[in-house]
Parts: C-alpha cells; sequence; structure tokens
C-alpha cells in the first residue's frame, strides 16, 4: 500500500496524548537516523513519509473532537496501522507504541509484525575480564534488553517462528529460558555467544523449542549434550551453522546425534580434512554444505607437522559429488579467505562489516521466494570464484537464518 492511500485514512488524533507521542516519535526517529546515517540497518522510507504527513496533519487540522470530519485514531483501521508498523524494528515497537490507545495495541499485537524477532541491533556493554563467564555486562545493558524482551514477547502472544541475537549479545540463562517459554514455535534460531548461558539453561531452552528446524550457534567445547538435547526435541531440524573450528570430535558427534542434517555451513572456519571426510560419509542426507573460506587443515601422522591445504583432492570432490549442493571457496584473492587465515580459522567478526557476520552463500528460505540480501552489499568478492559441485539447483545469496 502506497503512503497516499494510506495518508488518506490517517486523520487527527483523538487526544492530546497520542499527539504528543507522534510529535516525540518523530523527533526521535529523526535524531536516532542521524546517529546511524553510516550504519548498515535501513529502514522503510515510506514510515518517514507517512510520519511527515502525520506531522504536518498535526500542525494544520487543530479539530475539535467531535468535528463530523475528523476520524479517531482508536477508529482507524487495523490493518492499516499494522501495516504502518511493519515499518518499525523491535526497539520503536517495544517503545510504547502499543500504549497509545486500545487500538494500536490490537495493531501491535498482529502475528505478521512477530513472525521473526530480530535483535541483531542489540550489542551488550561489556568488559572482557580474566574469570569465567569471561565477560562482565553493564547492568543497564542487561536490564535494557530483559526490558525490550518482555515487552516484544508479551505482544507477540507466541508467534514467533524466526530469533535473531547478535553475535556480541551477552544473554543470561534467565534472559534464554524466558524467551524460550514465551516462543515455542520457534523454527529458527541465531544464537549469542555462549559466555553466560550454562549447560542447564540451554538445554531447558530446547526442550521447548519442539519445532525447531534451524540454528546458527558459536563454536561449543563439549557439544555431545547440545546436539543429543537438540536430537531428542526437535524432531524436524535439519539446518546447522557453526561459527567456529570443525574438528574431528564435533564431525563425530555430528554424525552420532544429528545422522539426518540436510544443510550445514562451515564457512570462514577452521576444518580439519579427516572431519571433513567424516561429514560427507557419515552424513548420508545432507544436501548442502557449505566450506567457503575455511581454512583447511591436514594433520598428517607424526612427526609430521599439520599442514594448510589450498585445494580439495580428488577423493574429497568424489564423496560430495553426491551433494545437491557443495561451496567452496580457497582462492588466495579472496578477501573472506584471506581474513580467516589471519584470523587463524577463528573469525574475529567486530573487526570487520557490521552484519557480516550474518551472511551465508546459500539460505533456501522455506517461505518465501525472495530471500533478500546480497553478497555485494557486505562487501564480499568471492562468489565468481567459488567452485561449485551440485546436480541441481541455484545459488543465492542472502542472511542466515533469514
Amino acid at each position: 500500500m502506497d503512503v497516499a492511500m494510506i495518508s488518506n485514512q490517517l486523520l487527527v488524533p483523538a487526544n492530546s496524548q497520542q499527539q504528543c507521542f507522534l510529535r516525540r516519535t518523530e523527533t526521535e526517529r529523526v535524531d536516532k537516523i542521524e546517529k546511524n546515517k553510516n550504519k548498515e540497518i535501513k529502514h522503510d522510507p515510506r514510515l518517514s513519509d507517512v510520519l511527515k504527513l502525520l506531522g504536518d496533519s498535526l500542525q494544520v487540522r487543530e479539530m475539535e473532537d467531535g468535528a463530523s470530519d475528523v476520524r479517531k485514531w482508536e477508529d482507524l483501521d487495523i490493518d492499516i496501522l499494522a501495516k504502518i508498523f511493519l515499518s518499525f524494528d523491535v526497539i520503536e515497537l517495544t517503545s510504547g507504541i502499543a500504549q497509545v490507545c486500545s487500538t494500536w495495541r490490537l495493531a501491535c499485537c498482529d502475528p505478521l509484525l512477530w513472525r521473526t524477532l530480530d535483535l541483531s541491533m542489540l550489542k551488550s556493554n561489556f568488559i572482557k575480564i580474566p574469570l569465567e563467564p569471561y565477560v562482565y555486562v553493564d547492568g543497564r545493558s542487561d536490564k535494557a534488553l530483559t526490558q525490550v524482551l518482555k515487552v516484544a514477547l508479551n505482544l507477540s502472544r507466541g508467534s514467533i517462528v524466526t530469533l535473531i541475537f547478535h553475535f556480541n549479545l551477552y544473554v543470561s540463562d534467565d534472559q534464554l529460558t524466558y524467551t524460550a517459554e514465551r516462543c515455542q514455535q520457534l523454527k529458527r534460531l541465531v544464537m549469542p555467544a555462549w559466555n553466560r548461558i550454562k549447560k542447564t539453561g540451554i538445554c531447558k531452552a530446547i526442550s521447548k523449542w519442539k519445532d525447531l528446524e534451524s540454528l546458527t550457534m558459536p563454536s561449543i567445547a563439549n557439544p555431545p549434550y547440545l546436539m543429543e538435547e537438540i536430537a531428542k526435541n526437535c524432531k524436524k531440524f535439519s539446518e546447522l551453522k557453526i561459527m567456529g573450528p570443525c574438528d574431528i570430535f564435533f564431525a563425530s558427534t555430528l554424525a552420532t546425534y544429528l545422522p539426518n542434517l540436510k544443510v550445514l555451513s562451515l564457512r570462514c572456519s577452521m576444518l580439519f580434512k579427516d572431519a571433513l571426510i567424516i561429514i560427507l560419509d557419515s552424513l548420508q542426507q545432507l544436501e548442502v554444505l557449505n566450506i567457503s573460506h575455511c581454512l583447511l587443515i591436514e594433520v598428517p601422522q607424526p612427526p609430521a607437522r599439520r599442514k594448510v591445504l589450498k585445494a580439495l583432492d580428488d577423493s574429497i570432490l568424489e564423496k560430495a559429488s553426491r551433494l545437491r549442493e557443495f561451496l567452496t571457496c580457497m582462492d588466495d584473492s579472496c578477501i573472506m579467505c584471506q581474513r580467516t587465515r589471519y584470523d587463524e580459522g577463528l573469525m574475529r567478526w567486530y573487526k570487520y562489516e557490521e552484519g557480516l557476520w550474518k551472511v551465508d552463500e546459500d539460505r533456501r528460505d522455506k517461505d518465501s521466494d525472495d530471500v533478500g540480501g546480497s553478497q555485494a552489499s557486505f562487501g564480499i568478492s568471492s562468489v565468481k570464484s567459488m567452485k561449485r559441485f551440485r546436480h541441481e539447483g541455484v545459488q543465492r545469496v542472502a542472511f542466515w537464518p533469514y
């Protein structure tokens, strides 16, 4: 719906509280855009146009509530409000919009607004410390996250199917379990850093997510308990992305607990050749494997030293030939391959473009033919050099897990 159509239905608010809210919202949005004009996050331009029209309307149409040609905000079509609110991010949706009037609250509870709870714009204010959990998170930062979660989960009414945490958002056990209990229809999850999440916390959360299909997570020192919990509770689970080293222990764990995995991404990680062989031999249901920009390590028999492989040998390519998609890039001229080598297989995402950690060379969105996103927008130059071995299908670049 275009701005003109929306503006025809947006008249003067019914009371001073709504007028003040709209003026304050417009002022805050202008300030926010100025502060974040160089950031990657983009807002729907229609939202600014609509709010400008609202502001003009407030200035030139100071009419009494009883006037016959004035339409009260509580009488405005909820579908129109919901379309406007779709342009707001989670911070704006939880900043008090639902408290303006009952109609606005109903619109804020529209399930379309909450299919995805994207918290990737939120990062903890923290410092590193030498003892567990190795980070100290500022109390105000924690309190702000808790408030956002409470309001968002209350408004969503259990309709969230995709949940995205920022890589550097240090969520606590209590925050994670609180979230899990209130979005039990979750299908896709992007986990934050593990530092403040204990074994009991993640296991309790996983037990609530019976419909979980896709998980993006940082590397984990002791993977069996987590994979076992997923295998026990998430019968539809089929997609996994690991942001960290993949060794023989991890590959064997996948083979033991998740043998029916269909999509696996290990991009930008340290990957041991023997682990790759285990994955290709053991995960017989695997359809898509992404090892783009990985630091591929071969560990020969002692006393020979381990070495970095510059190319995949024929035995690996033969094993991978059964896959529908096999994505790999080991090009010296590739920026992402260079970064993985410089970081020794453990990517320091904070050094690079904001949002780069969310990108993946292959992500098939089951809910939409248009998965959105582009490789160019994140400065990755590896597509042309990427070797593809597959029988069918088309590679598409998108955010993971959008």
